[in-house]
């Protein structure tokens, strides 16, 4: 296995969809959630699970070799990251998950983010009104998917896979398969953004989140359009109760905002789509296929 140069991540996915023919976008942001970022040319027809077994477990001796060179081996470099990999993205939550001093968990993610396994996220507080600001804990993003896959299924539980018992990771990626597909498709989302901004490019995109609030998008234009999104990838439709509780996220953060975009893996309820126009954008996993 290769795995692919530093890109965006959209870009990783335009390349994946065509290396692989997927049956639709759904799928296609499923395996990418766990393949992308490898040169993995992998038959769709069988399902997810199946595939997993295929590649990744029953080839998890060779493929923790390669894993492994492309972290440099240290065991503390895979704290932090199994800690990352499924928790909320924060510094200050990988760094108690994998057990080490804040200062010596900076000094590990520094050496990581010059690897390219990931790379820094700051809130974009400076969108925000509020008086009594406050600097918060960073974020982190891997930069391929597939590392992010294994370090959250994979190397925790790695004793069961390396003897052939699979059990364990079933249960595990079962339960954690919609929030961890959900990053991904967040990304995806931002990257989507970009695509539909072309008239008028990005001053600043990222996410805004302090102690009491997280907003999935926000972005301004040259032009100074103010955007804030909200990203969802379960199985019901979005309501109006999300663009509601959007609204209010950005009211609370006193973020003045212009246009409102939503992205649903299963797409939106009526109500919500009569009120579709000019302040507000809505977007689907379909939508994606923009990307390729």
């Amino acid at each position: 296995m290769k795995f692919i140069e530093k890109k965006p991540i959209g870009k990783l996915f335009s390349e994946f969809c065509k290396l692989n023919t997927f049956d639709s976008m759904e799928q296609a942001v499923e395996y990418f959630a766990v393949f992308g970022g490898t040169d993995f040319q992998i038959n769709p027809k069988y399902s997810l699970e199946t595939t997993i077994e295929n590649y990744v477990l029953n080839k998890y001796k060779y493929l923790r070799n390669d894993v492994n060179m492309l972290v440099t081996g240290k065991d503390e470099f895979s704290s932090i990251l199994t800690g990352l990999a499924l928790g909320d993205r924060r510094t200050n939550s990988a760094f108690r998950r994998a057990n080490v001093e804040f200062d010596e968990g900076i000094s590990l993610v520094d050496e990581l983010c010059k690897l390219n396994i990931l790379k820094l996220e700051k809130s974009l507080q400076s969108m925000s009104n509020l008086e009594d600001q406050y600097t918060v804990s960073e974020k982190l993003l891997f930069n391929i998917p597939f590392v992010r896959f294994w370090f959250a299924f994979i190397s925790p539980i790695f004793k069961g896979i390396r003897d052939g018992n699979y059990e364990e990771f079933e249960k595990l990626f079962q339960n954690r398969k919609a929030e961890f597909t959900e990053t991904i498709f967040e990304q995806l989302s931002h990257e989507l953004v970009k695509f539909n901004l072309k008239d008028d490019s990005i001053y600043s995109i990222g996410r805004y989140w302090d102690d009491d609030i997280d907003i999935d998008l926000l972005c301004t234009t040259k032009k100074g359009v103010a955007i804030a999104g909200s990203c969802k990838y379960t199985n019901s439709k979005v309501k109006k109760s999300e663009l509601n509780n959007l609204k209010q996220k950005c009211k609370d953060a006193k973020i003045n905002v212009d246009t409102f975009m939503l992205f649903s893996k299963s797409g939106f309820s009526s109500e919500l789509k009569s009120q579709k126009g000019e302040n507000l954008k809505l977007f689907t996993v379909k939508s994606l296929k923009s990307l390729i």
